[in-house]
């Protein structure tokens, strides 16, 4: 089908063993031999899952995976460890502080938008070009998140040369995107095998990790002297970069000395911004830009919609001041069409697929139903009875595909479902449009509202400048750590999407 959404076949996986109420039971899968998975598409039992974080936390190997990558920052730490940080990375996303950061990602939209213009020109005989928009949209966020998160540039979106970005970028994509299954387990289960005998991933890891503390660890001291030399001059540092807030609310009197977070605490939540902050975002955006593609007469209408937003004596938006992007972006934000495209693509192709809790005390989790259970009894207490350690599977994709809850049409791309949703996708938990994209509860993203300063950032500049066209060949989503984009039977190619793109020459206003 043209959506983005999965194929009928990996859909089924989800729900065909299931009875016809399917999403009112509850499952337990056995993925391994060693290891059963409950999975529940009850979303009042979901939502006491998600809420209830401090019983049901990320299992030790999913933490132990992300630390060894990018160290015990939001992402990995669990109770006591992960308030605190949050608790203190929490005003550098207040709505105050993203409010400033709007023209930095309004620039870094406008930069990309220039080099694929300048790609366009370098071949006049053609009406248009294939890009790779996963690959530059992914550069461009790795430059929003560096001048947004610490002030550095990055210049990825020019050239892809910068030591610290080759870092990142190397080690996310040789260490997740390429790394097979056995490696991975070494990695959980024995990782000091390769401290005696190293692998070629593992030796990447560590080299880029290396530059990673070495670069990153300096800005920090950096940062830290500016805040410094600024309160004994009576001049404070006003810079308005995620890093900056970060230390400053890390000595603010509203932190007591003992909630305070360690330079190496902050280095790893620098880490985990890198990777939630750039990666997922792009591949938001990605698969916003295929699905448009995919849907012409929707990518029409959003682009009459977008084009509407711009004020009428203007053309260009790079002549726009500070005060006139804050102004554009408060129209842009709450375009209907676009809120509908950016909810609807994120439904049908969620970055994450799916999370996995496990349970830390014998609990009853309530159901909405009595459970059919493995025998075939109906057990009518409505909860479900879990032990420590039982594991929990949370199918954020099979909540967004469901039919039961979404509608015949679910495996769909049909952003005018928005306007009218079922009774039954309305009650759904979640932090952006009935789904769990940003996921939801105390472990909820804390960076949804910067994200979709990006998103829409972004989509505003590329779609009102660009028209995108599919190619010939297939694009097929895949679960890698998140949801990227393969060429159909080209899987060993690496993550892409390439798209025909063309400088709209239309009229500016309809």
């Amino acid at each position: 089908m043209p959506s983005g959404g999965r194929s009928a076949l990996e859909a089924c996986t989800l729900f065909v063993l299931l009875q016809p109420q399917s999403w009112l039971d509850v499952l337990t899968i056995a993925l391994y031999q060693w290891e059963e998975r409950i999975l529940t598409l009850d979303p009042v039992s979901v939502k006491h899952i998600l809420v209830n974080s401090s019983v049901y936390e990320k299992p030790w190997q999913s933490r132990q995976l992300i630390s060894s990558l990018i160290g015990c920052g939001m992402l990995a730490a669990e109770g006591v460890v992960h308030k605190r940080q949050r608790k203190v990375a929490a005003p550098a996303f207040s709505t105050s502080s993203l409010h400033n950061l709007r023209p930095l990602v309004f620039k870094k939209g406008m930069e990309l938008r220039d080099k694929w213009l300048e790609l366009v020109a370098l071949q006049p005989q053609e009406k248009e070009i294939t890009l790779d928009v996963c690959h530059w949209v992914s550069r461009a966020t790795f430059d929003v998140i560096g001048v947004a998160g610490f002030d550095y540039e990055f210049h990825a979106i020019q050239n892809e040369s910068n030591e610290l970005f080759n870092a990142y970028k190397e080690m996310f994509e040789i260490a997740i995107s390429q790394g097979d299954g056995l490696s991975t387990f070494v990695s959980i289960y024995a990782p000091w095998v390769y401290k005696l005998f190293p692998s070629h991933i593992s030796r990447t890891v560590e080299r880029c990790q290396e530059v990673i503390h070495r670069v990153a660890g300096n800005l920090i001291q950096d940062k830290k002297a500016k805040i410094e030399e600024g309160a004994r001059s009576g001049k404070p540092y006003n810079g308005r970069d995620l890093l900056t807030l970060l230390l400053k609310s890390n000595v603010s009197v509203d932190i007591s000395p003992s909630e305070r977070i360690s330079d190496d605490d902050i280095l790893n939540n620098i880490n985990t911004f890198m990777f939630a902050g750039s990666d997922t975002s792009s591949l938001a955006v990605t698969w916003i830009l295929y699905h448009l593609a995919a849907y012409p007469d929707v990518q029409v209408r959003l682009r009459e919609e977008l084009l509407s937003a711009l004020p009428d004596a203007l053309e260009d938006m790079s002549v726009l001041t500070e005060d006139e992007v804050h102004s554009l972006y408060a129209t842009v934000e709450n375009l209907p069409l676009l809120e509908h495209v950016i909810k609807e693509s994120l439904r049908l192709v969620p970055p994450v697929h799916s999370s996995i809790r496990v349970s830390t005390k014998n609990d009853e989790i309530p159901t909405s139903f009595p459970i059919v259970l493995k025998n075939g009894k109906v057990d009518t207490k409505q909860t479900l009875s879990v032990k420590k350690g039982d594991i929990i599977h949370v199918a954020v994709e099979g909540f967004s595909l469901d039919k039961a809850f979404w509608g015949e049409d679910a495996w769909q791309f049909n952003p005018d479902r928005w306007d009218h949703l079922p009774d039954e996708a309305a009650q759904l938990p979640g932090m952006y449009g009935n789904t769990l994209s940003f996921s939801f509860g105390p472990r909820s993203c804390i960076g949804q509202r910067f994200s979709l300063i990006e998103i829409k950032s972004f989509i505003y500049t590329l779609v009102t400048t660009f028209e995108f066209k599919l190619t010939e060949r297939k694009i097929v989503p895949s679960n890698v750590v998140l949801t990227r984009p393969y060429i159909s039977k080209h899987f060993h190619e690496g993550s892409q999407c390439p798209l025909l793109v063309s400088r709209y020459n239309g009229p500016r206003k309809s």
